[in-house]
């Protein structure tokens, strides 16, 4: 599986980026797709998940309320809209996936197993 982050960049504080992710290779029916951020001198953190049907999704407490993700099959891609931004929201964030053996199953989020290489968010203040 190959995934391709975009949508980065430098913003300032309350503004709002969308970031997508677009998915390909892909051998199975289900994925479960996930953003996860790292930023500078921490561990990667979970942001948010959601199932292959798109019905069931995860946040983490920091953003629950302020962003959204979100999927089109069709496309192969996710997005994670992110409103009211925060300085602490600056990392690169990564889209991650996990083959599943439902379309409604939301595997643990340390499982995810193929990575992207991640774009860069900066909030200004």
């Amino acid at each position: 599986v190959q995934l391709v982050e975009s949508g980065g960049g430098l913003v300032q504080a309350g503004s709002s980026l969308r970031l997508s992710c677009a998915a390909s290779g892909r051998t199975a029916r289900n994925y479960a797709m996930g953003w996860f951020r790292q930023a500078p001198g921490k561990e990667r953190e979970f942001v948010a998940t959601i199932t292959q049907s798109g019905t069931g999704t995860n946040y983490a407490d920091s953003v629950k309320g302020r962003f959204t993700i979100s999927r089109d099959n069709a496309k192969n891609t996710v997005y994670l809209q992110m409103n009211s931004l925060k300085p602490e929201d600056t990392a690169v964030y990564y889209c991650a996936s996990k083959e599943t053996y439902s379309s409604i199953f939301l595997p643990p989020t340390a499982s995810y197993n193929d990575w992207g290489q991640g774009t860069q968010v900066t909030v200004s203040s």
